[in-house]
């Protein structure tokens, strides 16, 4: 397999995959063409004989010269269970370390236990917000009226010397 830096027209292959990989879940609004238009030296697409098995998007914050947000990762249902997710990850995390960016932020949905499960996983913890959903603290209307959303951070460990 091989991570490469994602292009502009990787919207092209990134947005029909959207809705198919989340289960007919709309997603696909959720990943407009400026993403790939403007934050594509910070987004990466995975491929195995280059067809794409998974992608992240994210970008340096603009406002907050410490850190990173990811936006939006997706692998191919087929490809899950086989570290494609870890592997984007870590390499949006050394991006991120090479800017000079300590934190990584993220979000997802109360009702993602999965999409909180994992990024537990990779070591981001779950932030306080103004309420609690099923156990989990959450930013109530964060995203508009009923857009709950968990809200993650991570501290990237910097390279020694």
């Amino acid at each position: 397999m091989e991570i490469r830096k994602m292009r502009r027209e990787d919207h092209r292959v990134v947005s029909p995959k959207l809705n198919e990989w989340w289960g007919g879940r709309q997603m696909s609004s959720m990943m407009p063409r400026l993403f790939f238009d403007h934050f594509h030296d910070t987004g990466f697409i995975i491929e195995e004989d280059h067809t794409m098995v998974g992608f992240l998007v994210g970008f340096l914050s603009q406002s907050e010269p410490d850190e990173a947000y990811i936006h939006f990762v997706g692998v191919a249902p087929e490809y899950r269970e086989r570290h494609i997710g870890r592997q984007l990850y870590e390499t949006f995390f050394h991006k991120a370390m090479k800017e000079g960016r300590a934190i990584v932020r993220a979000i997802t949905s109360p009702v993602n236990k999965a999409s909180i499960a994992y990024h537990k996983k990779m070591g981001f913890e779950i932030q306080s917000g103004d309420g609690v959903i099923d156990g989990i603290p959450v930013s109530l209307n964060y995203d508009g009226e009923g857009g709950h959303r968990v809200l993650f951070k991570k501290v990237l460990n910097q390279p020694d010397g």
